[in-house]
């Protein structure tokens, strides 16, 4: 008889996502918004963006080390509680007029760091709570939800216009405040953390430099595993791509459409079309084991040829196109995630979701970065395809030629 997904726990982190995600959505594309129209500047846009992820270089490497040894259920629901009263503190800022970029910057900041913690906490903490043979379902879901959030950034831009941005973070707060109530109630066992207590048990190593072992151990782990590695080195270049396309498309369509927040809208909704059936597929249909890595290869190198030219062809195309990025990014997804956190021993997840984020966020930090210097003295369009060709050669000479060692862990039965 097939276990069952759907148990308390699992039930309560997956509406505790919808509401703090939905709550996010709603605020972060208004803060994008609010900071394009304060800046009127492509740079100074690319300024903010690297704010919020810069943390997310060092934090989820540390903090990954920390979680392999205490509770990340209780890191979880604490850190909710904490951005809950942030938001409400922000809002209070901006209703008395403290908008100014500096400020912003310094927001970014501090939320890059909690959300840099806090998503290895979560990737460490959810594949706990799925029973077995139920990894597949249970992350298109996971992708499911992160559509859903999408979904909700019409509904922000027409708040943001019509209300203004500081009832957008009191919702939030609320948002976050909710998600940490019904996270408390969780009641899986992490029994890693007495194992660890165990394995270290009689050594005299003091705190700190026992959080810089667990670091180096990290990284050890992942180079000695030379498939997860592979994996790792090739979404560090995705995420390069990724982070281009986060400071090139937004402000494309600003400058170049009017009211041009909407026909991004309609052209990246696509897009949440495409992962919302997409993660509907793959919660019914189970991709045969054999196929798996085969699946995942074709599908990095489809998005890299589409992302990298859609912005040059006409709207209904871009749409188009969009949709089918939305449908392989999800499946993308779901096979590398549900493959890696099945493989990966409960006891290092922390540390193999910190080394694997940190590389994540310093390909996208470089990505913002060097897309944000580049727009101002190349189009921009064709800035966006010269990363989407650098993530297609990535994926031919590290995930094809790298075969022998991922596709193991792709299609090992989970």
């Amino acid at each position: 008889m097939a276990n069952k997904l759907w148990t308390k726990d699992f039930t309560i982190i997956t509406l505790g996502s919808v509401v703090s995600m939905l709550g996010n959505a709603i605020s972060g594309f208004a803060i994008s918004l609010l900071v394009l129209d304060f800046t009127r500047s492509n740079l100074l846009y690319a300024l903010f963006i690297v704010a919020y992820t810069l943390p997310q270089v060092i934090m989820p490497v540390f903090s990954g080390a920390i979680l392999d040894r205490f509770s990340r259920k209780r890191t979880i629901y604490s850190l909710d509680f904490i951005s809950a009263g942030m938001y409400c503190f922000v809002a209070v800022v901006m209703l008395l007029g403290g908008f100014n970029i500096v400020f912003f910057l310094i927001y970014a900041f501090v939320v890059g760091s909690i959300n840099s913690i806090y998503m290895v906490a979560y990737e460490s903490f959810y594949p706990l709570l799925i029973s077995e043979g139920n990894y597949q379902k249970a992350y298109s879901i996971a992708s499911v939800l992160e559509t859903l959030s999408a979904v909700m950034i019409p509904v922000s831009a027409f708040l943001y216009n019509s209300i203004g941005i500081e009832p957008l973070f009191f919702i939030n707060a609320g948002c976050f405040l909710i998600a940490a109530i019904m996270e408390t109630q969780i009641k899986t066992e992490e029994k890693y953390i007495e194992q660890q207590k165990q394995a270290i048990e009689g050594e005299n190593v003091g705190h700190v430099k026992r959080m810089l072992m667990d670091t180096k151990e990290g990284f050890k782990y992942l180079s000695v595993e030379k498939g997860l590695l592979a994996v790792a080195i090739y979404f560090t270049f995705s995420a390069f791509s990724g982070g281009a396309s986060s400071v090139i498309t937004l402000p494309y369509f600003k400058s170049n459409y009017n009211n041009g927040e909407y026909i991004y809208m309609l052209v990246w909704g696509m897009s949440v079309v495409g992962r919302a059936i997409g993660g509907l597929v793959h919660y019914r249909l189970k991709i045969p084991a054999k196929f798996r890595y085969m699946t995942a290869f074709a599908v990095y190198c489809i998005i890299s040829v589409l992302e990298g030219s859609y912005l040059f062809l006409q709207i209904p195309l871009m749409m188009i196109m969009c949709f089918m990025i939305g449908l392989g990014g999800v499946t993308s997804f779901t096979i590398r995630v549900s493959a890696t956190q099945s493989y990966v021993p409960d006891e290092k997840k922390g540390r193999f979701n910190g080394a694997f984020n940190m590389l994540n966020t310093v390909g996208s930090v470089a990505g913002e970065m060097i897309a944000g210097a580049l727009t101002v003295i190349i189009e921009p369009r064709l800035v966006l395809s010269g990363f989407m060709f650098i993530n297609l050669l990535a994926a031919l000479f590290v995930i094809g030629r790298g075969r022998k060692h991922i596709e193991p862990i792709y299609n090992r039965q989970q």
